[in-house]
């Protein structure tokens, strides 16, 4: 801490002896940091610089490497904007080689084309505040998809003589990064990434209890597409009891279309939600294309099935011919919204692709960090100042200093994007990930910043409007805590209500 005082010194041009709390309420973080047991133990680096001035108005650690967790999104965000501009769009597609013949007959596959759109769900674009993350967002999850399938009834349809594919080659079949960790895909948040998204590449299974004692659990999907086999061994126990039920688990292989739950809900319990990723996202879609068809009075012959690139391989032909339906994404600024407010892994990692495909004519997510690494060379960040090996932050490789941070918030700040860059992040005590925190303080409505949580990572970084009116650019990044995630926090926010002052 004697090195972090010296440091401040320094970039204040004062003795700190000399100085007074009123000289910067900045000051104050250094005693916050020495008294508060939840900091103690812990590696925080801090960066705070004046975007009027560019000066650093208060550092620790600054320059070391941190694991970022979700602040990753920033550096995400700022590249597809930048790199795609904000009205850019993405394109879905269903094709066939040929129109319906005399008889309403598609003769051959019907290709369901994926081309990147991360919204066909039932998600609320423009961004809208969303309910807890294992809720299912209001509406209908498959309103795309149907959407899609109501133009193909249109063109004529009767039945398809063939298989529905589902064609996700527009990018690289990478569903996850080598480093994240194994259990990540079971979940919603680890969902397997695709050029075709439906309802985020997730399902929720929502658990009631039976009508009697050891009755098994009731499921129900949402969406009712039926995809995985599942075993279910949650059983019903007594109302009242002194456990409350035991905890629900979820276990998938890895590559598994087999879930098994198990676990106690107590009768009269309210129902528990699992938000689960889907193995093979094409195929899914594919799936839930079929069943919509069916439903419209289209017989589907054959069956449903994933066609993609694989790594290495030029991207495979298909979904050519005569397009029967189609479908137009929001302009791309309302999903970079999306993205840094609720925090999306799936999303991110989609727009990092999105990225290389436009720029470096490969979807894939080395194409996407090789454009990401140069447009970084033109903010003017270095090289040694950050390992970024995904889009979302799921990746334990990831490190960034804070300084990085702050220069990348500098150089968003300045740039023509400076109004929607600013629109992304979560309002303190307003919306997205920060809804929650800062309510009845100071820096309620003025603190702009993105999230960062994982085990023993915890990071807010962000812009910051103070009480004079002037605005700061800040990094607080805190790795190897044993603390609770809340109590973190809780030393954050007092660091950003020194901010305001």
């Amino acid at each position: 801490m004697k090195a972090a005082r010296l440091v401040l010194a320094l970039c204040l041009a004062v003795p700190i002896q000399a100085a007074s709390p009123a000289v910067s309420p900045l000051r104050s973080i250094d005693r916050l940091l020495e008294s508060s047991p939840a900091a103690r133990g812990a590696f925080w680096g801090i960066q705070v610089t004046d975007l009027e001035t560019g000066r650093t108005l208060y550092q620790l650690n600054a320059d070391r490497l941190f694991v970022p967790a979700s602040n990753t999104k920033l550096f995400t965000t700022a590249l597809a904007l930048l790199r795609l501009g904000p009205q850019f769009t993405f394109e879905t597609r269903v094709t066939a080689d040929r129109p319906p013949d005399a008889d309403g007959c598609i003769r051959g596959a019907l290709h369901l084309v994926g081309g990147g759109d991360p919204n066909l769900s039932a998600r609320a674009v423009p961004y809208q505040p969303e309910p807890a993350r294992a809720a299912p967002a209001p509406g209908y999850a498959l309103a795309a998809l149907a959407e899609l399938a109501d133009q193909v009834a249109a063109k004529g349809a009767k039945c398809i003589d063939g298989d529905i594919v589902g064609d996700d080659t527009w990018y690289v079949w990478e569903p996850y990064a080598e480093d994240w960790s194994l259990d990540d895909p079971t979940y919603e948040y680890g969902a397997a990434v695709s050029a075709i998204a439906v309802n985020d590449n997730a399902l929720t299974v929502s658990v009631s209890p039976g009508a009697r004692e050891g009755d098994p659990a009731a499921l129900t999907l949402e969406p009712a597409v039926e995809y995985y086999a599942i075993d279910n061994r949650i059983r019903t126990v007594a109302a009242g009891g002194a456990a409350g039920g035991s905890p629900i688990h979820v276990h998938r292989a890895p590559g598994s279309l087999e879930l098994e739950l198990s676990g106690t809900i107590p009768l009269g319990a309210p129902d528990q939600l699992l938000a689960l990723g889907i193995e093979e996202p094409a195929e899914y879609a594919a799936l839930a294309l079929r069943q919509l068809l069916e439903e419209r009075g289209i017989a589907v012959n054959g069956g449903a099935v994933a066609r993609h690139r694989l790594p290495g391989n030029e991207r495979a032909a298909g979904g050519e011919g005569v397009v029967l339906a189609r479908h137009v994404s929001a302009p791309l600024v309302e999903d970079l919204r999306i993205i840094d407010k609720a925090s999306q892994n799936l999303h991110a990692e989609m727009a990092l692709r999105a990225v290389g495909r436009a720029r470096r004519n490969e979807g894939s997510r080395s194409a996407g960090l090789d454009e990401l690494r140069a447009f970084l060379s033109e903010a003017g960040i270095a090289d040694d100042s950050y390992n970024i090996e995904d889009g979302s932050g799921l990746s334990r490789p990831n490190l960034v200093t804070p300084a990085a941070v702050v220069k990348l918030l500098r150089y968003m700040y300045n740039s023509p994007e400076r109004d929607a860059w600013i629109s992304f992040l979560p309002v303190a005590g307003r919306d997205g990930t920060l809804a929650d925190r800062f309510e009845g303080t100071p820096a309620a409505g003025r603190i702009h910043a993105k999230t960062g949580t994982m085990a023993h990572v915890d990071a807010l970084s962000g812009y910051a409007q103070r009480r004079d009116g002037s605005w700061v650019a800040f990094s607080i990044l805190v790795n190897n805590s044993n603390q609770s995630a809340a109590a973190v926090r809780a030393v954050m926010d007092e660091i950003c209500i020194l901010l305001w002052k």
